[in-house]
């Protein structure tokens, strides 16, 4: 028989598991270090995080190609997003 605890074990870990994935935010770095919410990721970040364009568009990921700048956290999310995506399909 389980204990009070490990059924409560049992039900978070399923909660956490059945949570669906938040969208992606990308970001964009202007002049003076101020970051602010971007229209979608670049072409470059997702080269950097080895995805094509189609990819993008099946994962439903906003691209923006007039950006051309890659920013770090972006790669970065990218690169756990589909790390994640793939791990759960």
């Amino acid at each position: 028989m389980w204990t009070r605890r490990e059924w409560r074990e049992y039900f978070e870990r399923i909660q956490r598991a059945s949570e669906p994935f938040r969208p992606l935010r990308p970001m964009a770095r202007l002049g003076g270090g101020r970051v602010e919410p971007a229209a979608g990721f670049s072409v470059r970040e997702l080269d950097e995080a080895g995805l094509s364009l189609e990819q993008a568009q099946l994962l439903d990921l906003p691209v923006d190609v007039g950006r051309v700048n890659a920013y770090a956290p972006n790669v970065i999310a990218l690169r756990e997003f589909v790390r994640l995506s793939r791990g759960r399909s």
